[in-house]
């Protein structure tokens, strides 16, 4: 039995079980800290050894090597919290992986899409930090291009890396251009934190963009492939920032300013960054299928969450296969890492498609009752919960193994009825969320082309690309199309999640609408509730009321004060 354990370290940092290559949890840091984008995955260390008890690997993935060392050995400190939690010594091979941060999210991408061979398209707000040649001063990664294939090489045909240094650019071997420009995702981080938000929070940006129009006294982010630089100015590794000082309409759109609120600038900004990076990442596509000559395509990376880009990649290039990784973001790596040392040490079979991403831990349903004591616990069933739902009230589900990544799938949810008219807003403010923030919704998969265009595909399991809606279905579901006809979907079948779908099943009997408004478990600010006690305390500090538990088919009822 081979064993790794693989530890992304950074923002959402997060921990990965491979056993014999199969994913037996992955886990991001926060879920169990409770603190928004953990980077020490130290909990998840300690799920660990629920499940084996040793290990023959231990991968350490980020983005530059910066200790720290546990103690006065001078021993990693992951070397020795895992030698510690194993309450024994044993011995196990360490992988430091540091230089390479792109290459482990197309190695996490590649191993999930099934493909044999392809090209991966990573592109983040900055991956490793990078020495190159004799240039003086450190390089990030910004967008980089490999050829990929089965077991475990990645070949990097294209890799755009940025230096403070004003240098101009340069190409300092094959295939690598070293600019003084920012890569688009870091541009979109710019508008993030001009539009108020901070920089790794850009899917607010993305739900705020359909807001905006075309404005053409706005200058470009681009000029020609790279960056405008009178525009941006890149203080890496951080966001950069909007240069204000150049440009009279951003002058005077900070005057007008009002906190808590935006701008038509700023909603402006928001629809242009959001055209040109995705116009930018159609063109990487372009250049990867040209330098590679592979049909298949695998994006990945921080912007790989862009569910609106996603969808313009299925627009234009219907002739291609484009599978967009569900945990593209730093986490991710995790993923990417022990599967990466497994494919590197072990003659594996023919890669198999990742078909679900409930990777959290399993928690025993038997024991719920004891989080449960002193509340209204009664039997229920799916037609009960639909009708709860059809008579518009919020209702929480908890169930199995949590959701890896940021979008909740039917196990960690908050549900409403999708046709109600100011659904959106009424949800919103019980979650503590900015009131343009779009809604996704969960729909039975042999009923998706009814109501939504796929643009020749059959499904979207994991949620990554907003769709457009049929002409009408805005009506009908008003709840949770966006203002530009668009909703990020979830296909459900019963083999995928079979209480879920039972559930979305009994409400389509009741409404005759085969769908229900989804969203993540948790308030604003929160991260998703990872334990039952997670979900209680949740409810406790909410607007709502009822949870459904669908493994023990029990309805909880939280009345609020």
């Amino acid at each position: 039995m081979s064993v790794i354990v693989s530890v992304a370290r950074g923002h959402n940092g997060s921990t990965t079980l491979l056993v014999d290559g199969k994913v037996v949890f992955y886990l991001e840091e926060e879920r169990l800290s409770r603190f928004k984008y953990d980077g020490s995955p130290l909990l998840g260390l300690l799920k660990v050894f629920d499940y084996v008890d040793h290990i023959d690997h231990l991968v350490i993935c980020h983005t530059h090597r910066h200790g720290p060392v546990l103690d006065w050995s001078g021993e990693d400190a992951y070397q020795g919290w895992v030698r510690k939690l194993a309450r024994k010594k044993f011995e196990f091979q360490t992988h430091e992986i540091d230089v390479i941060h792109h290459e482990m999210h197309a190695a996490c991408g590649f191993y999930n899409s099934g493909f044999e061979t392809a090209a991966c398209v990573i592109a983040d707000g900055a991956g490793s930090f990078l020495q190159i040649g004799e240039i003086d001063d450190t390089c990030y990664e910004f967008e980089t291009i490999f050829n990929a294939s089965y077991p475990g090489d990645f070949d990097t045909v294209y890799k755009h890396v940025g230096t403070k240094q004003s240098i101009g650019m340069s190409e300092a071997e094959d295939n690598i251009f070293i600019t003084e420009y920012p890569g688009h995702t870091k541009m979109y981080e710019a508008v993030t934190q001009y539009c108020g938000f901070p920089a790794i929070e850009a899917g607010k940006l993305m739900g705020l963009a359909p807001y905006g129009n075309p404005n053409e006294d706005l200058p470009s982010f681009f000029n020609g492939e790279w960056g405008n630089r009178n525009l941006i100015i890149p203080t890496y590794p951080n966001a950069a920032l909007l240069n204000v000082s150049r440009y009279d309409i951003l002058k005077e759109d900070v005057k007008n300013h009002v906190e808590g609120e935006y701008t038509d600038v700023q909603k402006d900004l928001a629809y242009k960054i959001q055209e040109e990076t995705s116009n930018r990442m159609v063109q990487l596509i372009k250049k990867a299928h040209e330098l590679t000559g592979e049909k298949n395509i695998v994006i990945c990376g921080g912007y790989g969450l862009n569910c609106v880009a996603n969808y313009k990649y299925w627009k234009e290039f219907p002739d291609l296969n484009i599978y967009c990784e569900p945990i593209s973001h730093d986490g991710g790596t995790s993923i990417g890492g022990a599967k990466y040392v497994y494919n590197k040490l072990k003659e594996t079979e023919k890669p198999s498609k990742q078909e679900s991403v409930y990777y959290g831990p399993q928690y025993d349903p038997t024991g719920y009752m004891a989080d449960l004591e002193g509340l209204e616990v009664t039997d229920t069933t799916y037609d009960d919960v639909a009708k709860l739902i059809r008579e518009g009230t919020i209702v929480t589900i908890y169930q199995g193994r949590s959701e890896g990544g940021p979008r909740a799938l039917g196990n960690r949810s908050i549900l409403f009825d999708p046709t109600i008219k100011d659904g959106k807003d009424h949800v919103n403010a019980v979650k503590h969320r900015e009131w343009f923030r779009p809604f996704a919704c969960s729909i039975k998969k042999e009923a998706v082309h009814d109501w939504f265009d796929l643009a020749g595909r059959d499904e979207t399991p994991h949620m990554m690309y907003a769709v457009k809606c049929h002409d009408g279905v805005e009506e009908k579901i008003p709840s949770v199309i966006h203002v530009d006809n668009t909703c990020r979907i979830q296909t459900v079948t019963p083999e995928q999640n079979e209480h879920y779908y039972n559930l979305i099943d009994a409400f389509d009997k009741i409404a005759g609408v085969p769908i229900l408004f989804n969203t993540s478990f948790n308030l604003g600010g929160d991260p998703l509730v990872e334990t039952i006690e997670d979900a209680v305390n949740t409810l406790n500090k909410s607007d709502i009321e009822w949870m459904y538990l669908p493994e023990i088919q029990k309805l909880v009822h939280v009345p609020n004060e």
